[in-house]
């Protein structure tokens, strides 16, 4: 075995390993916590509501005080009983309810029966006998904690004693049970999640402001852990900055009107991570579709992005996420430059390594096929394979495997293994022109091949040219491969003479794609990044056989502006 197969497993059994052996010691550590909270002080009054800057739809309300409940692209008829007393249609489904995000759309109708009906549903969940198990996953509870804080002043206004004592006891169990079992959660974003929860509860509720200094050293720590020095996050996810930003955000300010000085880790992450979700947006508002990213709620993007107080220019190399960005005129191309993140953190990774977007202004022409946003495992097992996505797919097999079974996955859930270990990257710029080239060695034990993808804007950003090599190994055999690029579903693509393609964006504006080496055809797609469901799209597809050619050229080059410009260049 060569000695990188044997680095790669020793680094997975260290990780198997680890686990174990901190869940074999979470007993001892969940008692040990558990009697020194049965000594600390319970929620005794609020302080403060931190502000949750989600975007909330009054109409949403009326559904609710009708008894359907939507989420996760599921309807849930309650006809009269109370919806935790309904069988859930998915887990998703039930992760949503019991988290109680919802609430802001009561709150928003801003009615007495909306009040009135936010405070029947606390008060239903809080008279449970028991809750299912997802009701007390870590980001479920945590989420839940931090939407009572929130939401509290709607919650308890014209409540009486008696509720409002016992949303201070729904309160205190949700915090010790949080501090008990810390470090039990998922690694990543359930774990950050936490944190952020206990520090918005030791800052909101009086009686437990003793405990800030304890929660701001938790948060402090998975804040350098998690955040990579240009913003992105380990999971590599692109949207995990917006996920995070939207709780952090509220926390500062509650912090500041609460006078107590926030941290310099959290304060630095906040900074890192504003250039950051502008570096991952394209023209439209939406997050590059890479790592489980889904639909992108634009408006929430652009709520977060009002609290930059810096608004520099957007960055091109985000080598420690390892992203780059290519960017002229109207023009962005966002590559996928960096490996599988590590196992612990890899649940919603995809195998895309050197896979590319693009988009024209408002329009995306080339995407990857993205995270569906209903419960859809079979699609979603799909999308995080290499071919759902813009790049190369050698031997028809995918750069990187994603293990649901045996025992990292018990350990860890369905992570991405395998792939890539080596992604070298170089980035070129000279008189306006943009190039990345990169390559990865993914394909290098299964086949003994690298692929190496070089991609260069131009000035103007009308132009796009691509070469990708197939590379053997100390004079290996070289297999077939084949380059997809993904269509994004509003985009029209027709067939040209010769082999090309013309992409038609609803402004208009058109791109002609050519290959200079083989010929290029269309084939079916899907597009999983819609709120409305899986859509119909379409994907240029060039084919290589096995020892054939290794070396592909291809390029996007703008042939038609968008009408408007047109017109105004016209008058």
């Amino acid at each position: 075995m060569p000695i990188q197969g044997m680095d790669g497993l020793s680094r997975r059994l260290r990780l198997v390993v680890g686990e174990v052996a901190r869940r074999a010691t979470a007993p001892l550590r969940r008692f040990a916590r558990g009697l020194r909270a049965s000594f600390e002080p319970s929620a005794d009054r609020l302080a403060i509501a931190p502000q949750d800057l989600r975007t909330a739809d009054p109409t949403v309300a009326g559904d609710i005080y009708a008894g359907s409940f939507v989420f996760s692209g599921q309807v849930v008829e309650c006809r009269g009983r109370s919806p935790f007393d309904m069988p859930p249609p998915s887990d998703e489904w039930a992760r949503v309810l019991h988290g109680f995000g919802w609430l802001r759309h009561l709150r928003a109708a801003d009615t007495p029966i909306a009040r009135s009906n936010a405070r029947a549903l606390v008060d239903d969940w809080l008279g449970l006998d028991t809750h299912p198990p997802v009701a007390w996953e870590p980001d479920v509870a945590s989420r839940r904690l931090m939407s009572w804080l929130a939401q509290s002043p709607m919650v308890l206004e014209d409540s009486d004693a008696a509720f409002y004592q016992r949303f201070l006891v729904g309160i205190t169990r949700h915090v010790k049970r949080l501090r008990i079992r810390y470090g039990e959660e998922p690694d990543g974003l359930p774990r950050l999640k936490t944190a952020i929860a206990l520090l918005a509860a030791a800052v909101a509720v009086e009686g437990f402001r003793r405990q800030v200094k304890t929660a701001m050293r938790r948060l402090d720590d998975e804040l350098k852990r998690q955040i990579l020095p240009d913003g992105g996050h380990i999971s590599r996810n692109p949207a995990a900055a917006l996920d995070i930003l939207i709780d952090l955000l509220p926390l500062r300010q509650a912090l500041s009107a609460r006078g107590i000085p926030a941290s310099a880790a959290l304060m630095n992450a906040v900074d890192r991570m504003m250039p950051w979700l502008r570096f991952v947006r394209h023209g439209d508002g939406a997050i590059a579709l890479f790592n489980g990213v889904g639909p992108t709620p634009t408006d929430l993007v652009a709520t977060v992005l009002v609290y930059d107080d810096a608004r520099g220019a957007t960055h091109g190399n985000a080598s420690h996420s390892g992203f780059q960005r290519l960017e002229a005129g109207r023009t962005v191309v966002i590559v996928d430059t960096g490996p599988p993140p590590p196992i612990p953190v890899a649940q919603a990774a995809h195998a895309g390594t050197l896979s590319f977007e693009f988009s024209s202004g408002t329009t995306r022409y080339i995407t990857n096929c993205g995270t569906p946003f209903r419960p859809l495992p079979q699609w979603r097992r799909m999308a995080r394979t290499t071919a759902a996505h813009s790049t190369v797919v050698v031997g028809d097999r995918s750069s990187a495997t994603v293990r649901d079974k045996g025992l990292v996955a018990r350990l860890f859930g369905p992570v991405l293994v395998g792939g890539p270990e080596s992604v070298p990257v170089e980035r070129q710029e000279a008189d306006g022109t943009v190039a990345v080239v990169a390559s990865h060695d993914g394909y290098a034990k299964a086949f003994g091949v690298l692929h190496e993808r070089t991609l260069r804007l131009s000035a103007e950003g009308d132009r796009i040219d691509g070469r990708d090599r197939v590379v053997p190994l100390e004079g290996g055999n070289r297999p077939p491969f084949v380059i997809r690029f993904h269509i994004h579903p509003q985009v029209k693509a027709s067939a040209l003479g010769g082999g090309g393609v013309v992409l038609l964006g609803p402004d208009g504006e058109a791109w002609e794609f050519r290959c200079a080496d083989l010929p290029a055809h269309l084939e079916e797609s899907v597009y999983l990044a819609d709120l409305h469901g899986v859509r119909h799209a379409e994907q240029i597809v060039v084919a290589a056989d096995a020892g054939g050619l290794g070396e592909v050229r291809w390029s996007f080059h703008r042939t038609a502006e968008p009408r408007a410009l047109r017109r105004r260049v016209s008058l």
